[in-house]
Order: structure tokens, then C-alpha cells, then sequence
């Protein structure tokens, strides 16, 4: 039997409609024979697949991107121009930052098909940040000057500990790695099964978990069942969006589909660096320090689970240096998104259940994909008619791919020996995390920073795995 650090050999799928060269050289690991893909890393789908599979990824992700601005901009009252103003630009910075991270840029990247948005860690000390100024006297620009400079510095720490992740892969183990990757499908599963409900707004108006919105989800879930099950190659490529366009189409002669900030949307709108100026707080800045380490610990494991999921090593020199360039493209990317006024980026979940449930794993993809949050963070009306797609609808959707990623970690699990060690570790872990996710206000009583570094389920259930498997007596050599 191979060790899980030996790198298979150039294996790729033969389908008759993959075709063209590598995007990149370096890339030599590849398809396990057993893989469901339909395409791999470096193939180059037809136009119309590609297009498909890159709109499937938009409409996962989109609604991720663009929430944390909206909220953001909610809690700290900002002018309705100024929070467009924040939607578009995040929606362009993922576009730059997917297409760095997918094309890989010498060092900088990891070369999967991976997508880069808004993190939702950051959420919490950005509006603490951002209420400290104006409570101090300072103006809502100001605010936001003050944010963006501490997520710009703050992105030099996850560039710096990109470089030592190879110092760092006895502790960062397979049992680490599966058990963040599960702790992100499981607790992303309670926005998935909120949005079939209705969403928050469906709780405030009393229409959660009506038969409309249920029903509603429930069409698209089976669609993306029945036809993820087709033998037929494009039907299971296109099962998420045709389903998403079905719900949307049933939604809007459900009269459940309110297009009426498209009203509002201006034509075209620019990205300009800096435009509310540079500000910094040492204070407020220790939680953005930590939370760059947390950021960096899920980081790894979504990138690794997007490697389990694309057929791709998930242990030895290949992967090493995928999970180096990702991180770096992370840090990179976050700078990027401080330049042009919107909040730390970092790699996305949801793009790997895209890949699990379509077969499409090739980085082309995402180029098409960087290219369409681009034109939509350009042109704000393209990115309002996707934002108007329904809870409901989107719940479907994000449920199963939510699970899919769970799944993604249990396989990596599975490739460990388990011991009473790694049992405990495992169980601690999923414990905490999952517990978080449901009983937030289990951390109300405790300082902000505590709050700020353990109110995901990810990051405390991440930092939990890797301090055990660091301070537990009885490591393995090999985990």
C-alpha cells in the first residue's frame, strides 16, 4: 500500500470532449482511477460547460461575498451609496483575487480550482472597530479608513505564516485538516437549512418554514439530486444552475422574487484605491492579528478539501507547495481588497461542493468564474438580478452542497489510522465547534476578544484539533 504522502502518478480522466494544455507546468498529480470527476484540475471543458459550471460556482458564492458589506454597512449606518459602493467592490476583488489564486502567479496561488471572498471571521471586530471611531467623534469615512488600514497590515501576517507551513505539517496532520474541513460542511449546514426556511427576514415577518418557502427548496434539492444522479455528463454538470434558474423561474411566478433594488442600481461603477483613506488602531488591531491565524488554519482546510475533492494529493511536496501558494494568494488577495476598500478575502467553501456535485474540477473554470464577479462588481445591475435569487431557493442549493464538504472531510479522515488519541481529539473538536455554531451566545459573558476568535465554529474547533494533536502525549510519526 502507498504511503499518503506518495504522490500519484500524472493520472487524468479521459473524457472526449477534454482538451488543450496545462495552465501551468508544475502541476503533476492529478485523478485518483476512482474519482467521479468529469474533469480534472487542468482540463479544458467545451464553452458551454465551462460557462455552465463557472455560473454555478457565481451563484453559490455570490450571496457570501456581498453579505458581510451589507451587514457591515447595516451596523455601522452607512449611506445606502457607500454600502453599494462596498458590495461592488468586493464582488471585483474576488474576481482579481479568484483569478490570482486559480492561475497561480509564480509563488502566489494555489492552482486549484478554488474561489477567494469576503471573510465572515472579520465581521465581528470590523464593526466594533468601526463603532469605536464614530463613538470617538470620527466620521463613517473614517471608520472605514481606520478598518482598512488594520485588514492591509494585517495581511503581512498570513503572507508571513504561508512561509512556514512546512515547519508546520507535523502539527497540521490529516486529523487537523479532516476535522476543519468537516467542522466547515457542518456548520455552514445551519445557513444552508435557514435559507430553506426563508432566511432571517422570513423569521422577522413570521413566513419561516411556510410551505411556499419549503416547497420551494425542496424543487431545487431534488433537481440537483435526480440529475446529479443522470449518466448524462452535461445534465450532472448543469444540475445546480438548472435548478437554481427553475427555482428562481417558479419563484418569480410565486411573486417571491423582489427585484426592485435594481431600480436604484448605477450603470457601471469603479473600484478607486483607497478611497477613504489610512487609518490604524493598535488596540482594535490584536483581534484582526488573530483572527489572520485563524483565517490561515481554515484556509488550509478549505484548500485541502478542494485538493480531496479534485483528485488531488492531500500530503507530500505537491500539495505542501499548493497549500503554501494558496495561503500566500490569501494574504496577497486581503491586501489587495484593503487597497480597494472592502474586507479581508479568503478561499470559499462552497465552490467545492459545486465540484463535488457537478464533476467539474478544472481551474479553467475558474477564470470564466473571475471573470463574471468582475463584470458584476463593473456593472452593479448583472450582480442585483443574481442577489434577488430567493432564500429559498438558494437554501436548496447550499444545503447539499454544504453536506457535500462535511463528506469531503470525512474522507480525509478516513485516510488516518485512528487511535483512542485521535478519537478524543476528533470528538473534542466536532464537539466544541459544531456546539458554537448552534449556542453563540454561549460567549456573551466573555471579553471581545474571546468572542472575536471563538464565535465561528470553524476556528474553535480548528484551534482545538490543533492544540491537541500538539499537546497530547502519544503522537504518531505518521497520522
Amino acid at each position: 500500500m502507498k504511503q499518503k504522502d506518495e504522490v500519484t502518478e500524472d493520472l487524468r480522466i479521459d473524457v472526449s470532449m477534454q482538451s488543450g494544455e496545462p495552465l501551468i507546468e508544475e502541476a503533476t498529480a492529478t485523478t485518483p482511477p476512482k474519482s467521479d470527476l468529469i474533469y480534472g484540475l487542468e482540463a479544458v471543458p467545451p464553452l458551454r460547460e465551462t460557462i455552465f459550471a463557472a455560473l454555478q460556482h457565481v451563484m453559490a458564492c455570490f450571496v457570501g461575498i456581498v453579505t458581510p458589506s451589507l451587514i457591515i454597512g447595516g451596523a455601522l449606518q452607512l449611506p445606502p451609496e457607500t454600502v453599494a459602493y462596498l458590495v461592488s467592490a468586493s464582488l471585483f476583488v474576488s474576481g482579481i483575487a479568484t483569478f490570482i489564486q486559480v492561475k497561480k502567479l509564480g509563488p502566489v496561488g494555489s492552482g486549484l480550482l478554488s474561489i477567494q471572498g469576503t471573510s465572515f471571521a472579520f465581521i465581528g471586530p470590523v464593526i466594533a472597530t468601526g463603532l469605536g471611531v464614530t463613538g470617538a467623534g470620527g466620521t463613517p469615512e473614517q471608520a472605514l479608513g481606520t478598518i482598512f488600514g488594520m485588514c492591509f497590515l494585517g495581511s503581512f501576517i498570513e503572507m508571513f505564516l504561508s512561509q512556514c507551513l512546512q515547519f508546520a505539517s507535523r502539527v497540521i496532520t490529516p486529523l487537523v485538516t479532516g476535522t476543519v474541513v468537516s467542522l466547515i460542511g457542518l456548520t455552514l449546514i445551519n445557513t444552508g437549512i435557514t435559507a430553506m426556511g426563508g432566511g432571517p427576514l422570513a423569521r422577522e415577518n413570521g413566513t419561516f418554514g411556510s410551505p411556499q418557502n419549503l416547497g420551494l427548496a425542496f424543487l431545487v434539492l431534488i433537481m440537483i439530486v435526480v440529475l446529479n444522479s443522470s449518466r448524462n455528463i452535461f445534465l450532472r454538470m448543469a444540475s445546480i444552475a438548472i435548478a437554481l434558474i427553475t427555482g428562481y423561474i417558479v419563484a418569480l411566478f410565486m411573486g417571491m422574487v423582489n427585484l426592485s433594488s435594481l431600480s436604484g442600481a448605477s450603470l457601471f461603477s469603479l473600484p478607486i484605491p483607497f478611497r477613504f483613506g489610512f487609518g490604524f488602531d493598535v488596540i482594535a488591531f490584536i483581534p484582526f492579528a488573530f483572527l489572520f491565524l485563524i483565517t490561515t488554519i481554515e484556509s488550509i482546510g478549505d484548500l485541502t478539501a478542494t485538493s480531496a475533492i479534485s483528485g488531488e494529493p492531500i500530503a507530500g511536496e505537491v500539495y505542501m507547495r499548493r497549500i503554501k501558494g494558496g495561503v500566500l494568494g490569501d494574504g496577497v488577495n486581503s491586501l489587495i481588497a484593503a487597497c480597494f476598500n472592502t474586507f479581508p478575502n479568503t478561499t470559499f467553501s462552497q465552490n467545492n461542493g459545486v465540484i463535488q456535485l457537478t464533476g467539474v474540477g478544472s481551474r479553467y473554470v475558474g477564470l470564466f468564474i473571475a471573470g463574471f464577479f468582475l463584470l458584476a462588481g463593473l456593472f452593479p445591475i448583472i450582480g442585483g438580478v443574481i442577489q434577488a435569487v430567493p432564500q429559498p431557493v438558494l437554501g436548496g442549493a447550499t444545503l447539499i452542497m454544504f453536506g457535500s464538504v462535511a463528506t469531503a472531510g470525512v474522507r480525509i479522515l478516513s485516510t488516518i489510522t485512528f487511535t483512542k488519541r485521535s478519537a478524543i481529539i476528533l470528538a473534542t473538536s466536532l464537539g466544541l465547534g459544531v456546539g458554537v455554531t448552534y449556542a453563540p451566545d454561549i460567549l456573551e459573558q466573555m471579553p471581545t476578544l474571546v468572542k472575536s476568535i471563538f464565535s465561528s465554529g470553524i476556528s474553535t474547533g480548528g484551534l482545538t484539533a490543533l492544540l491537541l494533536n500538539i499537546f497530547l502525549p502519544g503522537r504518531e510519526e505518521v497520522e
